[in-house]
């Protein structure tokens, strides 16, 4: 008898069979079945990982309360990081499964959301007012969640949903079930968060969600991929998961994609990011505390969002399950989807099923009202909560070759239409080669860039990864360092004053302040100083130009600029920016020149003797020619400086 056959032998006796997990991977035949104790530790860093044969070792259910590990702001519920010690691993094939697991239907009472739709409708116009609006960044997640309770006894239930999911879900990353003795959590969440096999760093950016309708439209889905809405809410999440890949791998993260992931309830567009890392797995964990599909960006402050528009902590939601282990080599593995598209059950029979939406500029209360609702059909459905999905019949593997049909048959992916392939490709079209090409280090450096230093002080947003990324490929050695963490500036030949959320024009706000301070010193030492974003506000300001609001956020919004008589396409993400009557400016530290915009007098760019500021961030995806307009400028500022000397 397998181990399968005897855990569910307990449960049909009302039995406790102890922790254990079951998994299935996308496009797997089979289940993968963990079972050993659970242990609770405070930290990442503290979970097991022991030597020992190849395979699975550890499955740890990390809460979303874990990003004060990094010193983000959540509303605290205390809920545990709990670790599986895997001390028994079997397979077992989908057929198996499928006939062992309960087959009755999922009874549920009670069920109604936290939040209701009118209430959670004025969440998201808070958010879009009082938060992007006024610069705090450039998409925020807010979440609510369906309560109900199941009757019955509670793992057994969730074991008839886990079956009614594998049967009627498709394109889950992975579909499980996690039994911990305090709770149980099933789903089938869509998104990988991060991977690492052989060294190779892999995430899995997911944004922009089709509803099906009675059945998935061909006409509807073309509009949906051409949707500027949905185009940019993928290409901000893109962005910020390249922040994280900025730190976990080197030279960053290579874009792959885009793909349609194609669900029973509705699809997702998503791209790959994968690099080459050697951090150890917990620390991989720890830097990419949490998913900016799941959160917001830029990621601090989507943390400080969440937490004054969200009343309840988020328990689970939005955290990951994490596999952790060795391969046959004994290097680190590591295997984490997002805790998302996920019931929770307590051992009373509480049901919970968290599910919230992205919202960014063009957002409408509506329209993420609907999405919370669309996301969380899959799982409602599988609880006997909603219209169960017809079970998808088998679909061809994929192929990309002249011989697909010019319509998708009934059971050939929407994803395999030339015409939906082809509005898929279209979307890299305007985007930054740099992250799209592999890139071979040091292939790029400049003569009069190549070996010099940069400092780059972060304004709490992580574009600074990117941007070191750039610089290095440019040929700098580059350090970055917190905008709070005060240190000596002498052995850099230059400084960048980095991006960051935030009202510009704020006299109190410390950051402020400290980052008015350093470009006042900069100024004055005529120390080489480049500006970005808000570090470009807060020099514009010190300059005697003034800044505003604008009337419509510029967050993830791609451009064509002239810089200086040249035209450069380029992405914003801001909400504030200085603006001027004339393209030249006197200050007491020489002649400014001003790149204007001809409508407004926006400052897009600004160059002076030994500095250089730009609105927009040319690390960015969306700056096609951002790699370039770094080189101009800085070739320009260092030209005139020698290299600083060795430290002693």
């Amino acid at each position: 008898m397998t181990h399968l056959s005897d855990l569910l032998a307990a449960v049909a006796r009302g039995a406790d069979p102890g922790p254990f997990a079951l998994v299935r991977r996308e496009g797997a035949d089979h289940l993968d079945l963990y079972a050993g104790p659970v242990r609770a530790v405070d930290r990442l860093a503290d979970v097991p990982l022991p030597a020992g044969p190849p395979g699975p070792r550890t499955l740890a259910l990390v809460p979303y309360r874990q990003v004060t590990e990094r010193g983000f702001a959540c509303v605290d519920d205390g809920m545990p990081l709990e670790c599986l010690l895997v001390e028994r691993h079997e397979r077992v094939t989908l057929a198996e499964a499928l006939a062992a697991l309960p087959g009755q239907p999922v009874v549920t009472t009670g069920a109604g959301f936290d939040v209701d739709d009118d209430e959670y409708a004025a969440t998201v116009g808070r958010v879009l007012t009082e938060e992007i609006g006024r610069g705090e960044g450039a998409n925020f997640v807010i979440h609510r969640t369906l309560r109900a309770t199941v009757q019955g006894p509670p793992l057994r239930a969730a074991l008839a949903a886990l079956r009614r999911l594998l049967l009627g879900e498709r394109g889950a990353y992975w579909t499980f079930l996690v039994h911990t003795g305090g709770r149980v959590l099933v789903g089938a969440s869509p998104e990988r968060h991060v991977s690492v096999d052989d060294g190779l760093v892999m995430m899995n950016p997911i944004s922009g969600t089709f509803r099906y309708g009675a059945a998935p439209d061909r006409a509807a889905l073309l509009r949906f991929l051409a949707d500027p809405k949905e185009v940019e809410e993928l290409y901000m999440v893109l962005d910020e998961e390249l922040k994280m890949m900025a730190t976990v791998a080197e030279r960053g993260g290579q874009v792959v994609g885009p793909y349609l992931k194609e669900m029973s309830h509705l699809a997702h567009t998503e791209y790959l990011l994968a690099g080459q890392g050697s951090k150890d797995v917990r620390e991989v964990l720890r830097e990419t505390m949490f998913a900016p599909t799941v959160t917001g960006s830029p990621m601090e402050n989507a943390c400080r969002v969440i937490a004054r528009h969200e009343r309840t902590g988020r328990r689970y939601y939005a955290g990951v399950l994490a596999l952790l282990g060795h391969d046959d080599a004994g290097r680190q593995t590591l295997d984490a989807p997002i805790l998302i598209r996920t019931a929770e059950i307590s051992p009373a029979g509480e049901l919970r099923v968290p599910v919230g939406a992205t919202l960014v500029r063009h957002s409408t209360a509506a329209g993420e009202v609907a999405e919370t609702h669309a996301k969380a059909a899959g799982v409602l459905a599988a609880l006997g909560l909603g219209p169960q999905a017809p079970a998808p019949g088998p679909r061809p593997a994929a192929r990309h070759d002249s011989a697909v049909p010019a319509r998708p048959g009934p059971d050939q992916p929407l994803a395999e239409d030339p015409e939906v392939r082809a509005a898929l490709a279209a979307r890299n079209a305007p985007l930054a080669r740099f992250w799209l090409d592999q890139r071979t280090p040091g292939a790029t450096g400049r003569p009069g860039l190549t070996g010099r230093r940069a400092l780059i002080v972060d304004g709490e947003d992580t574009f600074t990864g990117m941007l070191a990324h750039q610089l290095g490929a440019l040929g700098l050695a580059v350090t970055v360092r917190p905008w709070h963490t005060p240190g000596p500036l002498d052995g850099h030949d230059l400084v960048v004053v980095g991006p960051g959320p935030g009202d510009p024009g704020s006299g109190t706000d410390p950051k402020m302040r400290a980052l008015r301070g350093l470009l006042t010193g900069l100024l004055a030492d005529g120390r080489p100083t480049l500006a970005v974003c808000l570090g470009h506000q807060l020099l514009a300001g010190l300059l005697g130009l003034t800044l505003h609001r604008r009337d419509a956020p510029y967050q993830g919004l791609q451009r064509e600029v002239t810089l200086f008589g040249v035209p450069r396409r380029v992405g914003f993400y801001s909400s504030f920016t200085a603006r001027a009557e004339d393209d030249r400016l006197a200050t007491r530290y020489g002649p400014v020149l001003l790149a204007r915009d001809g409508a407004d007098g926006a400052v897009h760019a600004l160059r002076g003797p030994g500095f250089a500021g730009v609105q927009f961030h040319p690390e960015s995806v969306l700056s096609p020619d951002g790699l370039a307009v770094l080189d101009e400028l800085l070739t320009e500022l260092l030209a005139a400086h020698l290299p600083a000397a060795e430290p002693a």
